[in-house]
């Protein structure tokens, strides 16, 4: 493949996604335009519903990982790489709809979720026809390849929900049990991500497998993130409902630690309370957070993953989406020491 790694966006330096999205905004700009040309194709009876969850707020990570992994020197945002964008996010925005409402979620990029507008019931349906337009986008290119990815990487991510809800309200969660649903719930999508990206920009089998593996390794540690975020973040900026995942008994890494950290008389309580025994006691056990050295316990977790995605391209310097990939693993980076100034 060989491409200038001299040859990039314009990215502005800072700490946020936003920052380094910034040299991406034809290729966003392009992506919006694709999405709302989409609303016609549902049916006129679901289309303002549909045009509400198809919004422009959003991170856009996942399409963002397509177009630099799949970064042209020209700079110019490919057709097969904004249609493919923007089959990843129609399953992001599906498992966002999804999520909400078992999470009973009232907020989402600082609006009301699909659930609380038009009901749970409205909601799921919502969520299934955002799915099934993603695949039928996937279907229509040239190669079945696409397809079948994308349609394997719904499965999956479905799947790591699907075990997530059934072990909700339960302590029966080791971490290997964690790691896999985050992997398959967020991970996934960050993979099949950079691999489309880099696939359909021609990039090297070897070279497409490694991008792949950077986008798993960086899918989990965002999702550990997003996880800690859920105590730690401050919800206005974030931009949705927090605390849900002691509230709806999701054991995630940072319950898992204190946990184990906690001596018997309190484990037993926070378990009741993650088995909705009992009510959660937020800022009682965000105290003992604190006290247990929960958040740096979760922080480590994230940087090991973290330095996995870099470990992945570290044999492809040379290559120019590689050195704008790793942009993002930095801002993770900062994301976090973000949240560590409120822990």
């Amino acid at each position: 493949m060989n491409r200038d790694v001299t040859t990039g966006p314009a990215i502005v330096p800072g700490s946020t996604f936003g920052s380094v999205f910034a040299g991406l905004k034809p290729h966003m700009g392009a992506l919006d335009e694709f999405l709302r040309e989409q609303i016609s194709a549902f049916e006129p009876e679901i289309r303002e519903m549909a045009d509400y969850c198809i919004d422009t707020s959003g991170k856009r990570i996942r399409p963002a990982l397509v177009f630099l992994s799949g970064w042209q020197p020209d700079g110019q945002p490919p057709r097969n790489l904004v249609r493919a964008a923007a089959v990843v996010e129609l399953v992001h925005l599906a498992t966002l709809v999804h999520d909400d409402i078992m999470d009973e979620a009232d907020l989402r990029r600082n609006r009301e979720t699909a659930a609380r507008k038009y009901g749970p019931a409205a909601a799921v349906l919502l969520g299934d026809a955002l799915f099934s337009h993603a695949l039928h986008l996937a279907a229509q290119f040239p190669t079945t390849e696409v397809c079948e990815t994308v349609s394997e990487s719904t499965r999956k991510v479905c799947a790591g929900e699907i075990v997530q809800t059934m072990r909700r309200g339960s302590t029966r969660v080791s971490r290997e049990d964690y790691w896999r649903i985050i992997d398959l719930k967020t991970a996934e999508l960050f993979r099949v991500s950079c691999f489309l990206g880099a696939r359909l920009s021609g990039a090297a089998d070897a070279y497409v497998q490694a991008v792949a593996t950077f986008g798993r390794h960086l899918g989990i540690a965002y999702q550990i993130y997003d996880d800690l975020a859920d105590f730690y973040g401050d919800e206005q900026r974030i931009g949705k409902t927090l605390g849900t995942d002691l509230a709806s008994g999701k054991l995630t890494l940072p319950l898992l630690v204190l946990l184990e950290k906690l001596p018997a008389a309190e484990r037993l309580a926070l378990s009741e309370e993650i088995c909705g025994q009992r009510a959660g006691q937020m800022a009682l056990r965000l105290r003992q957070m604190a006290e247990n050295g929960v958040f740096d316990a979760v922080e480590s977790a994230v940087e090991r993953e973290i330095e996995a995605a870099e470990a992945a391209l570290a044999s492809w310097a040379a290559e120019a989406p590689t050195s704008l990939l790793r942009q993002l693993s930095e801002v993770l980076r900062a994301q976090l020491g973000a949240l560590q100034k409120r822990s």
